[in-house]
């Protein structure tokens, strides 16, 4: 199952972005104290004794305003509140329990979520204060007097938190099988993939941008394995998120790509490679995903001998971020090359999950040092003693040397190129961490 989702409401200026940023440990939502800054949601990764979840901050709740912007805030964390599995619902001690209060504490016990009550701006340490008890009064059970500016209380709120969870966030699937996320903007064709695989109508397809709103799963069994197929909604610009329900579309997109082992990243080969498909599979690509760029609708494109080819370098020079990346050039339509798709799914993954011997990338690294020389500085020059791998999903080597600041960008990558030459790892980042040695060490 995809990771739970906690929303962060209450009334405006109740200190909920403050509370979201304690929470996540950055500065990511905008805190203010004027009511009504925090306009749309915004959402990140939590992680709570080993137990991780996606947390959502949400614009304040006014129940009876008719102002334009504060009615759409209130949309937005309505839906917000649809799509939680728990609500943390933040009040202020110091105005007390208000109108608002109790109307939102209503709206909430409608929904039918579990609800975690947060008195925030409790600040001083000691006895829980008098003023916290008038909180019993919303009926939403134990309040929990929270500071977020100081993070005091914050431990038993999330412990409540967690205790509505599922037993274990982990899929029902064997360890053996392969998720595969299936990524890209609205319209690339996702749906019309999932369908020509399953055999069946088993997605949505439509023509209009933005069909699929949530994340599905499509279980297919090949003699190349079992694979998992994730359909996810299509990620477009935010200035283009127009409706309301395409915001958590977005945040379910991402979220299948952190369930996924292998993300096939969907383009349209009529409308060529745009800035926001380079977004998309940057997403993939940071959280260190196998990838395959799949061009789909070539069943479309006017082709002569010639096509494929200059296509190809052309998207080559499009991700040249991701150099390590593979296409294949389908139709998800006709079914053209669909076929080949699970070989590298499964050929991309093998890589992904690849374990390289200490020995071995020694060997290769001292090849590459005799090859060319570490860079210098003002007479000092880096010395990599050895390297090992650290772990798997993506590859990631941990180096040794001398001096850290002297490893410069380009050596790292010239590294990299010989790894990859010597043992493939098609389809897959590689995630070098450098560690100095002590210099006072023998």
């Amino acid at each position: 199952m995809a990771l739970p989702v906690v929303a962060v409401v209450g009334r405006p200026n109740v200190g909920k972005s403050t509370l979201f940023n304690k929470l996540i440990g950055q500065r990511l939502s905008i805190v203010e104290d004027t009511p009504g800054v925090t306009r749309d949601r915004i959402y990140a990764k939590c992680e709570w004794r080993n137990r991780k979840f996606m947390v959502v901050d949400t614009g304040g709740i006014e129940p009876r305003e008719d102002d334009k912007i504060l009615t759409l805030m209130r949309q937005q964390a309505e839906l917000a509140i649809s799509h939680a599995d728990v609500i943390i619902f933040v009040t202020d001690m110091r105005s007390g329990v208000t109108a608002n209060d109790y109307a939102v504490a209503d709206m909430l016990m409608k929904s039918g979520k579990p609800i975690v009550l947060c008195v925030n701006k409790c600040d001083n340490l000691g006895e829980t204060p008098m003023e916290v008890y008038e909180f019993y009064n919303l009926g939403l059970g134990d309040p929990y007097p929270v500071s977020s500016v100081h993070g005091h209380g914050t431990g038993d709120m999330l412990d409540d938190v967690i205790s509505h969870f599922p037993e274990t966030d982990e899929d029902d699937y064997a360890e053996e099988d392969i998720r595969v996320a299936v990524i890209g903007k609205p319209n690339a064709g996702k749906s019309s993939l999932i369908n020509r695989i399953a055999g069946e109508e088993r997605v949505i397809v439509s023509d209009i941008a933005g069909t699929t709103r949530d994340a599905t799963d499509t279980v297919i069994d090949r003699e190349e394995g079992r694979f998992v197929f994730i359909d996810t909604a299509g990620i477009r610009r935010k200035s283009k998120i127009t409706e309301r329900v395409e915001h958590f579309s977005v945040l379910r997109a991402y979220m299948a790509v952190d369930r996924a082992d292998v993300c096939v990243i969907m383009i349209d080969a009529t409308a060529g490679f745009t800035e926001q498909d380079s977004k998309v599979a940057g997403y993939a690509h940071e959280q260190g995903k196998a990838c395959i760029v799949a061009v789909n609708k070539w069943d479309a494109v006017e082709k002569n001998d010639k096509t494929m080819q200059e296509y190809r370098a052309k998207l080559e020079q499009d991700f040249s971020f991701m150099s390590y990346v593979p296409f294949v050039f389908i139709s998800a339509k006709t079914g053209q090359r669909v076929e080949k798709l699970f070989e590298m799914i499964k050929f991309v993954h093998g890589q992904n999950s690849m374990r390289i011997s200490t020995g071995m990338l020694n060997d290769v690294l001292s090849y590459a040092t005799a090859r060319v020389q570490p860079p210098s500085d003002k007479g000092k020059r880096l010395k990599i003693y050895y390297m090992t791998q650290a772990s798997t999903k993506p590859p990631t080597f941990v180096m040794f040397v001398n001096r850290a600041d002297l490893f410069h960008f380009s050596y790292q990558r010239y590294i990299e190129n010989q790894i990859r030459t010597t043992f493939g790892l098609e389809g897959t980042p590689v995630r070098f961490i450098i560690r100095e040695r002590n210099r006072n060490d023998a």
